[in-house]
């Protein structure tokens, strides 16, 4: 029952998409805005750096600011609510260096631009299974977002364990002599997929201890459980009669 559950939900985002042009890549391409500095120039990271950030930061004022209109509607309208939490961050410096590296990419604003759609950030942690696709869906019905692109690690988790429903959006952002369309990536999970994410993050990343493939096992086989779980409350829930809205 909970996996016709989640298809159906996912069939559902899917269909509710309209799917953009896209690019050789499978990727819809995305618009390069008058605000962004120009695309002919090497990065200089200390000056150009600043404005991609204000730029992308706007972005996810625009996406959280639509996440907590909805999240205020359901709080008053209805018995429960399927956003539990709200977050966002801002990929850093290092961090962009580091992902351009890895691909090979030169440093211009048009290889950053066209490459990297992660920039800017948005977490939604959902209290069901069901909650995540639906959330999703009264994203996609907003008129000045657009959906690039749809990762399901739900269905089809990482091999570590991970699990979440990634999006990347395009959303318009209004300046005071033009309209940008800023990618934004929208990571979309429930509070059990979120607890195990930010526990293996702590663990992988300690300093002092290399990772062993043992301790690989041992969170694949957490991850695992907790995905039962969140099955289980899952189904729950339909009992109780919450999925509907």
């Amino acid at each position: 029952m909970v996996e016709k559950i989640i298809h159906q939900e996912k069939t559902e985002v899917v269909r509710i998409l309209d799917a953009p042009e896209e690019n050789e890549t499978g990727v819809a391409e995305l618009t390069r805005p008058e605000f962004f500095p120009q695309t002919v120039d090497y990065l200089d990271m200390d000056r150009q750096y600043r404005q991609l950030m204000y730029v992308h930061e706007a972005a996810i004022e625009q996406i959280t600011a639509k996440l907590n209109i909805l999240k205020g509607e359901f709080q008053f309208s209805n018995d429960r609510n399927p956003i539990s939490s709200i977050s966002s961050r801002i990929k850093s410096k290092e961090s962009i260096v580091y992902k351009m590296q890895k691909k090979g990419l030169p440093f211009t604003v048009s290889a950053l631009l066209s490459n990297v759609h992660d920039i800017a950030g948005v977490r939604v942690i959902c209290p069901f299974i069901q909650d995540v696709y639906y959330v999703a869906q009264m994203l996609a019905r907003q008129p000045d977002i657009e959906i690039m692109e749809v990762k399901d690690y739900i269905r089809e988790p990482k091999e570590n364990g991970y699990r979440s429903l990634h999006l990347i959006v395009s959303v318009r952002v209004n300046f005071s002599s033009s309209s940008e369309n800023v990618p934004v990536e929208i990571q979309i999970r429930t509070i059990a997929m979120d607890f195990w994410a930010s526990t293996e993050h702590q663990l992988r990343y300690k300093k002092d201890r290399e990772f062993s493939e043992k301790d690989e096992k041992k969170l694949k086989h957490c991850a695992d459980l907790m995905a039962r779980a969140d099955k289980e409350i899952q189904s729950l829930a339909g009992d109780f009669d919450l999925n509907q809205w």
